[in-house]
Formats: structure tokens, sequence, C-alpha cells
């Protein structure tokens, strides 16, 4: 066609490679081979024709988010002569459909952060990561924090559910180890934390929230329930964090830890490592936040509860020991965590209830909080070795003796590491033995005289005589 501008057909043609036929035979017609293939046809019956209308369209219309399988089952269903082989022609068009006529669907509008502005925090379920504690399976979550500037982030490791206290604590971690404040902090609707709370509780909830934000400055706001990519900045991240805590995990060989403290450790890591990939632009926001206040807030709940005639409290379907002559005062106690949804924990200290034990050593093998008493694995090891091979009550007098002996001589590491000795050379524990060893009794240690000096004695030291300097001329003579 650009030789025909200059020449006339035959010698275009010909410049072009074309017979002079050809060369006529475009002029007259110049749509290309493929322009000129007519529609293929159905080469079968639409299998649609007769419900689409009629029944497929007004579900599609009623139901927008519904799917083309469950579409399907429905319509055969109705018309069990309708075959499964039609599924991916429904899906078509059903596609199809939803493009032309379907309901708008919601936009995301992707958002530019400028640095110190704002910082983000949510929970996210951790329980597929497999992690144990000594040999114990970990029901845990993380708090998650993260700048959405820079993507600085925090991890803290939380046990139980999600609240304002687990909030409270991971937020002020998070930026005192950041160093500083941004203007805003945006979280979730905390619709775990408000749930099976009423009006009051819910209102109390969200004066607390707002003075802990206020404390450090920040505008708290929220996205919509439901809508996770308001959240987005830090949504997308926990994928990203799981990963990295995956990889970890596989590198290091295993995901049993000693305690807690060294769980909380391996993340701290993970979570720095993530941090100095990023340090140039955290580095850069830094500079941009407000300098965090003189104190941190209260991370904590007061509760005012009362000890019971069973030695202790129950707060939360958690039953706390306590000293029972401590009734009436407020306590400050390590914080439990019930076993399941259907199961309360127990938080016991052997100490607060060892007196009482004594002297009815018959409700140990019983006792409701029997697994939670035993301060270590040697003692309860003793317990089972004990009841195979003296009977019950010997083996409860015997092991409630130890656990008085590990209280009272203050040996209860040591004293652990003796008896598990003691049942690896297949020996049972001598508590008279154990007694000798650790210390004499009380009982034993002899009782001195002291003979007081008569205090007149001191009478003399009391007479202090102040001699008179000489003057100036008399040494001067």
């Amino acid at each position: 066609m650009s030789y025909r501008q200059t020449h006339e057909t035959a010698v275009a043609a010909a410049k072009a490679g074309f017979s002079t036929a050809t060369g006529y035979r475009i002029e007259n017609d110049p749509r290309l081979p493929s322009q000129k293939k007519a529609p293929r046809g159905r080469r079968r019956p639409d299998p649609l024709a007769d419900v689409w209308d009629s029944e497929i369209v007004p579900i599609l219309k009623a139901t927008p988010g519904i799917r083309a399988i469950a579409v399907l089952e429905e319509l055969r269903r109705r018309h069990p002569e309708i075959g499964p082989g039609i599924r991916r022609t429904l899906e078509r068009r059903m596609r199809g459909w939803r493009a032309l006529a379907g309901p708008e669907q919601d936009i995301i509008f992707r958002q530019e952060h400028e640095p110190g502005r704002l910082g983000l925090s949510d929970f996210t379920d951790t329980s597929a990561l497999g992690i144990t504690i000594a040999g114990v399976a970990l029901a845990h979550r993380l708090y998650h924090f993260r700048l959405a500037f820079s993507g600085f982030e925090h991890a803290h490791v939380v046990l139980g559910g999600e609240s304002f206290v687990a909030l409270a604590e991971g937020l002020q971690n998070a930026l005192w180890t950041l160093g500083g404040v941004p203007e805003q902090h945006r979280s979730d609707s905390l619709s775990a934390a408000f749930r099976n709370l009423d009006a009051d509780a819910k209102e109390d909830l969200t004066l607390r929230c707002e003075a802990l934000c206020g404390h450090y400055g920040m505008t708290p706001t929220r996205n919509n329930p439901g809508v996770a990519h308001e959240n987005g900045s830090i949504e997308s991240s926990h994928g990203h964090l799981k990963k990295a805590l995956e990889d970890a995990l596989l590198l290091r060989g295993g995901r049993d830890f000693d305690d807690l403290n060294a769980y909380r450790r391996f993340v701290d890591e993970v979570v720095g490592r993530r941090n100095a990939n990023n340090r140039k632009r955290i580095e850069l926001e830094r500079s941009r936040l407000t300098p965090l206040p003189k104190r941190r807030t209260a991370d904590y709940e007061e509760k005012i509860v009362t000890v019971t005639s069973s030695g202790g409290f129950i707060l939360r379907r958690v039953f706390y020991t306590a000293p029972s002559r401590l009734i009436g005062h407020r306590l400050t106690l390590r914080r439990g965590q019930p076993v399941s949804a259907s199961k309360g924990g127990h938080v016991v200290d052997y100490r607060h209830v060892i007196h009482a034990l004594r002297k009815k050593p018959m409700a140990l093998p019983n006792l409701v909080y029997r697994d939670q008493l035993f301060p270590r694995q040697a003692y309860r090891r003793a317990f089972e070795a004990l009841c195979g091979e003296v009977g019950d009550k010997q083996a409860c007098k015997v092991t409630i003796e130890l656990l008085a002996l590990a209280h009272e001589r203050a040996c209860e590491a040591e004293l652990a590491q003796v008896i598990d000795a003691e049942l690896d050379a297949e020996r049972l524990p001598d508590l008279a033995l154990l007694r000798e060893r650790f210390g004499p009794s009380p009982a034993s240690v002899p009782v001195i005289d002291v003979t007081l000096v008569a205090l007149n004695t001191y009478d003399e030291l009391a007479a202090v005589h102040v001699v008179e300097p000489a003057s100036s001329l008399e040494v001067a003579a």
C-alpha cells in the first residue's frame, strides 16, 4: 500500500513481492484475511438458554456475591436433567453479566503517607506456627504495630485474646522501642475486645483507649468494621511477618522453646532484622516523630476481688491462689489464661496452700489444680513414682513434705535437681536424707545465750575531756 501511493498497481505489487492479481485483489478489498472471516456460530445448543433470564439472573440480582458453584447446585436441584459439565460455561456467563450489569464494587483508594503521621495497630493469629513451650502448645497471637511510611514494625506475644490491656502494653512497648510518637494511631474496630460487654463497659473501654492515645498526644482513629483494606498498611504486613517467622523457625530447626521469654526474644530478633532492612526510611521518619512523654501510662486493669475459703479467688474464669491472711488487700499477680473456651485456668503458688495441705494430704490426688501445684516437673515425677511404689496415701504425704521442704529451706530448684537424679537412677526420694542434706532442721538449731554487758560500763566514754589550744602568743614565746 505504500508503493501504491507513487506507482501503478502492477509495479507496486511487483515491488512488494506480490503477483499482479493479488495486488488488484487487495486494492479492491483492503481488509485483512482475519477480518474477512465470518464469526463462528454455536456448534451445540446453549445449555443455559431456558434458565438464564428466568432463573439465574434473578438469583444474581438478589445475591450479588453468590458463587457459580452454588448457582449450579441450585439449578441442578430444580432441573435434574442439567449436567455438571456446564460449570465453566456458567462461570464465564456470570463473569460477563457482572461486568456489564452487575453491582458496583468497592474501590481501594491508594494513599500517600507522610513520615511521622500514621501508626497502626492490629492483632494477628499465629497458631499455625505450632509454637511449643517446654513441649506444651502455646495458644497465642501477636500484637503488631507498624508505621505506614517507613514500615517500622514491633510485635508482642499476647497470651489470650484481644483486649485493652494487650493493646496498651503492646502499643507502649512499640512507642518506647521506636523512641517517638506518630500524629495518629489507627486500629480496627476492636470488636473482639468489645464482645460480651455491656453498654457501660464498652463506654469505659472507649474512654480508656482515648486516654491512652491522649497520654502520648496521638489522635485515635478506627477503620470501619469488616473493611480490612482500610487498615491495609498493617493487614498485608501480617502475612509477611508470619512468613518471616516461619522461615526463621525452619532455619532454627525446631519450634520448641525453653520458656516464654526465649520465644519472645526470638520474635524480637526476627522483627529487628526486618527493621534493619528499612533503617534509612525509619531514621527519616524518626526525626518527624513527637517526643515521648516522661513516663508510661497504665497498661493493666484494676479489679477488686475477695479471697474465698478455697484460699484464692476467680477472675475471668481463672482461679488464683493467695495467702488467706491477705483477705481485704489488693494484690498484684501474674495474669493467667483459661485452658480453653469451655475450661478455666489456674494460677497456683504452692507456698500459699502448703500449710493446709500438710494437715489434709489426701486432698492432693483429686485436687482440681493438682497439675499446676507442682512448681517443677521433678515434683510431679516424684508424685507419680511414689504412687506406683508406695500407694496414694504415703505418696501424698511424702510429696507434700518435699514441697514444704522446698519452701521452708528455699531450695526449690536445687531440690528438684536432686529428685530428678534419684528418679533417673530408679530410686525414690528419701525424705530424711533430703532434710539432712538441705540444712539442719529449725528444731535442731542450738540456743545461744548472749550475756549483755552492763550499760554503766559505757559511762566512762561519755566523759569527754576538752583541751584548750594554746594561744598564738604563747606559741610564739
